[in-house]
This record gives C-alpha cells, structure tokens and sequence, in this order.
C-alpha cells in the first residue's frame, strides 16, 4: 500500500512539474476561489449557533495549526525581523477587518459580501499614493473612480436602506487595504515565511480578547466545522500565494471573480439567497476597475509603458 501510495504521489508531483507556470498558476488560483468560497459558507452556516467573533479566533488558531508544517519546511529562522512593531500593527489591522467581515458574513448574503471585498485593491491603490508616494495619471484615476461607482451601485445609498453588513464588508475591504500597504512595506525587508507567520500569530493573539467577550461553548461537532473553517482558510492561502509566485498575478487574477460565482451558488443552495442584477453589476465594475489598476502597475514596474519612473 505503501509503495502504491509513493508512486500514485511520485507520477503526481511528475505530471504537476510538466506543466507550464501559467498552467499551475491557473489550477492554484481556481483553488484557492473554491476554498475560499466554502471558507465564507462555513462561517455562514456556523454563525447560526457560534458568535463570528469566536469564530474567528477558531479559524486563526486552526489556520495557524495547518499553517505549523509549511513553517517548519521552511525554517523558522527565516522568521527573524526587527519589524515587529509593524508586524503587529498589520495583525491589528487585519483582526479588525477579520472581525468585520465575519461580522458581514453571518447577517448579508454571500454574494453580496464577496462582491464588496473585490473593492480592497481600489482602496490600496489609493492608500498607495498616500502612504508610498506611488504616482497615477489619469487612467488609473478614471479606473479607481469606476471602482468606487460599483461599491455604489451594490450599496446604493439614498435609494435603499443602508445594510449593516454590507457596510461592514465595505469597511472590512478599506482595512484590508491598509494592509496590503503594510505588507508591500514588510516585503522591503522581510521575508514571505516571516510575513505569514507573524500574520498568524498576531491573528490568533489579537482575537482571543473578542472570542471570550462572546465565548459560548462550542460542541464537538462545532470544532469540526471550525477546524474545516481554518483548513479552508490555510488552502485558500497558500494557494493564491504560490499562483502569485508561478506566474504574474495579472495572467491569474481574472479568475479571482469565480469567488463571486461559487459563492453565489452556495449561497442560493444551502441559504436560499440569490444576488438582485445590480450586485452583479456592481462586482463587474469593481473587479474590472482593480484588473485594470492591477495591469497598469505591473507594466509600471516591468517598463513596457516606458514611464516606470512616473507612474501610468
């Protein structure tokens, strides 16, 4: 069984290698949409019984479980950093905007809540220019302004009322995109395995203070769900990591929309929700506004527009 076992794994890992990097990063970044989409349905389904706050700090302690192996295969000296100050700060950052989206989760329809936090990088790429200097013309002004148009027209303020939820997954987006900065700033200095694991450290310090202000017991069959919340959670991650690290994320970030696509049919199946034509709309022109912004910093930086210096 054994040997049987090595070779199904050593023609696996063989026929892995043979393909091309675009081609792995594609299967990675469909994965990672797959297991982020159950990760949200799960915290959906849970939510009915156990708080989001206590929630989280399960997805973090499990997350951070799954995440040990990777760490010790890469060496935990690689985790050295005289950042921790700003390590910290991003795991704050993050707990917050963890701690609203859960929030989101349980109280908004999926889709709804999938399609507000393709709105992250539009706030980044503002932050971007406050906080890094980075220059835009008008392209990218026009494009981040379409960004913000497609938050509107999911919220659509003045002609109904204002969810909660939706609310706090706008708001969970604009903090996510404060640490997408700080990440860009870590990644000057320290390395990936030091930014990930400190990220799970500081997650699961920083939520254990809301989980008991809400703790209720969770029954066995609850810590399996939970333990399944924070698999999904580490599969989702390390996937769209390594797809990043395969190829250039612009040849696989359209496929990030299928989140919007699983989730819908999630949602529809197990809830009973069914997204109304403007969330779609909504999301097709958030998305859209971030694959453009996405394109136009990666030819920045590769020279192709021949104004790296400038900005585009």
């Amino acid at each position: 069984m054994s040997d049987r076992y090595a070779s199904g794994k050593h023609a696996a890992l063989h026929m892995w290698s043979r393909q091309t990097p675009v081609m792995r990063g594609v299967v990675l970044m469909c994965m990672s949409t797959v297991a982020f989409a159950i990760m949200h349905a799960s915290v959906r389904f849970v939510s009915a019984e156990l708080p989001p706050f206590q929630i989280a700090f399960f997805r973090n302690l499990f997350g951070l479980a799954f995440l040990v192996p990777l760490l010790v295969g890469a060496g935990f000296a690689q985790m050295r950093t005289r950042r921790i100050g700003l390590h910290a700060l991003r795991g704050l950052i993050n707990i917050c905007a963890m701690l609203m989206f859960f929030t989101a989760l349980s109280i908004t329809p999926l889709a709804k809540v999938t399609a507000l936090s393709f709105a992250a990088p539009i706030f980044a790429a503002v932050l971007s220019v406050v906080f890094l200097g980075e220059r835009f013309r008008l392209y990218r002004w026009i494009a981040i302004l379409f960004g913000f148009l497609g938050v509107l027209i999911i919220l659509r303020p003045g002609f109904v009322t204002l969810e909660p939820g939706a609310l706090l997954a706008a708001g969970a987006a604009a903090l996510w995109a404060v640490a997408m900065i700080l990440i860009k700033i870590l990644s000057r200095t320290e390395s990936s395995v030091a930014i990930v694991a400190w990220m799970g450290i500081f997650l699961c310090s920083f939520s254990v203070g809301p989980a008991l202000w809400v703790w209720q017991t969770p029954t066995v069959w609850n810590l399996i769900w939970l333990a399944f919340i924070g698999l999904c959670g580490s599969i989702a991650q390390v996937t769209l990591s390594q797809s990043f690290k395969e190829t250039d994320p612009t040849a696989v970030l359209p496929l990030d929309f299928l989140k919007l696509i699983w989730t819908t049919i999630l949602g529809a199946w197990f809830f009973g929700e069914f997204p109304d034509a403007l969330t779609w709309i909504g999301a097709m022109v958030i998305f859209s506004a971030g694959l453009f912004i996405a394109h136009r910093e990666r030819r920045q930086k590769t020279g192709q527009t021949g104004l790296a210096d400038t900005g585009s």
